[in-house]
């Protein structure tokens, strides 16, 4: 007979799992998205504001990183190559907030972070904050997001048996 205690917990970790799958995949898919509905010069600008690009890689930039971000945030959330794509998003918030930092530490003018399109104006702090916040949930989505995903559903798990941690 299963440990009551245990089967509780893996529940547990299988729904933090989730929702932080959800939320980390939400959070890209709708940054893409935004990005793609505007023109990609304006992600372009925002790209070249940090200082660290030319125009021709930072419109290249611009073309690539929403769709990257889209299919990236989908894939997390649904639960499809989990561990790779939480790894990516992961990866993805790491270079972001290596971007942040230098600009923040250099005072560059940085009007948009480009973030969530031209068109949002928090400070570079709040959003380097921010990205840590979603850091640690990507992290979640790693360790213990293989709970009622596709991954799970083509492995043939079982959400009431899944520990969580493979």
């Amino acid at each position: 007979m299963p440990d009551i205690q245990f089967m509780n917990r893996i529940k547990i970790l299988n729904a933090i799992g989730l929702l932080a799958r959800l939320a980390a995949g939400g959070l890209f898919v709708y940054s893409g998205v935004i990005k793609l509905l505007a023109p990609a010069e304006e992600f372009a600008y925002a790209i070249e504001t940090y200082k660290v690009a030319g125009p021709a890689l930072s419109l290249w930039t611009a073309y690539i990183l929403p769709w990257l971000e889209l299919y990236a945030g989908l894939a997390l959330a649904a639960g499809i190559f989990t561990r790779f794509n939480a790894v990516l998003c992961g990866a993805l918030l790491l270079f972001f907030e290596a971007l942040l930092a230098q600009a923040w530490l250099r005072g560059l003018p940085v009007t948009s972070c480009g973030c969530f399109g031209s068109g949002s104006s928090n400070s570079l702090e709040y959003e380097f904050f921010q990205n840590l916040v979603f850091l640690a949930l990507t992290f979640a989505a790693y360790r213990y997001g293989r709970g009622f995903s596709a991954d799970a559903g083509v492995a043939g798990e079982k959400v009431s048996t899944h520990e969580g941690t493979t």
